[in-house]
C-alpha cells in the first residue's frame, strides 16, 4: 500500500497494490498493522455501504465527541467525488476542504480522522460506497454542515444534486460551533 499525505493534517490517501490477471483482481483493503505503523490507530467497529444514483450528494456529516468517527472510505462500484472539511478549531487547516475522485477503477481509499465533516457526490449511476467507522452511528450525536455553503465554496461537480431533507438544512460554517479542538 502507498499512503500519501494531503494538504489537511492527518487526512491520508491510500492506494492499495492491486494484483490483476485474466481472472480479475485482488487487493488488500485494510491491514491493521500497516495502518497502525502510519498513525491510523482507530479501531473500526462498524462497516456501512450505500447505493446511490448519479448526482446524489450526501453530506457534510460528522458525529460529536465522544462518539466522533474516524472513517476509511472507498468505492466498490461507480465513482464519487469525496469531500472533507477540517472542523478542528486548533488545526492550521481549519475550514479548509479537500476533494478526491474515488472510483472502482482507481481503487483509492481515503482515511478521514476524527475532526472532519465528510460527504460525497456520486458521479455515476449505481455507485456503491463503503466506509468503516470507528464509532457506532448515533443519531443524537450526528450533525451536518450545509453542503453548498458559500464560505466553503465546494465544487461538487454535480449540476442538479439529489439531497436528503437533512442535507438541505445543514448548518453554515459561519454559524457552526466546532466541538473539536
Amino acid at each position: 500500500m502507498k499512503i500519501t499525505n494531503t494538504n489537511l493534517p492527518g487526512l491520508l490517501i491510500i492506494e492499495p497494490k492491486v494484483f490483476k490477471d485474466e481472472r480479475g483482481y485482488f487487493f488488500e483493503s485494510y491491514n491493521q498493522k500497516l495502518f497502525h505503523q502510519n498513525n491510523m490507530t482507530d479501531e473500526f467497529v462498524q462497516d456501512n455501504q450505500s447505493l446511490s444514483q448519479k448526482n446524489v450528494v450526501r453530506g457534510l456529516h460528522f458525529q460529536h465527541p465522544p462518539l466522533a468517527q474516524a472513517k476509511l472510505v472507498r468505492v466498490i462500484k461507480g465513482a464519487v467525488l469525496d469531500v472533507v472539511v477540517d472542523i478542528r478549531k486548533n488545526s492550521p487547516a481549519y475550514g479548509k476542504t479537500f476533494s478526491i475522485e474515488l472510483t472502482e477503477d482507481n481503487f483509492l481509499m481515503l482515511y478521514i480522522p476524527i475532526g472532519f465533516a465528510h460527504g460525497f457526490a456520486t458521479l455515476q449511476n449505481n455507485t456503491i460506497f463503503s466506509y468503516k467507522c470507528s464509532h457506532l452511528y448515533n443519531k443524537a450525536s450526528e450533525d451536518t454542515l450545509l453542503w453548498n455553503d458559500k464560505d466553503l465554496n465546494i465544487d461538487w461537480k454535480v449540476k442538479s444534486p439529489v439531497l436528503s431533507e437533512k442535507d438541505k438544512i445543514g448548518k453554515t460554517f459561519k454559524t457552526f460551533v466546532s466541538p473539536f479542538n
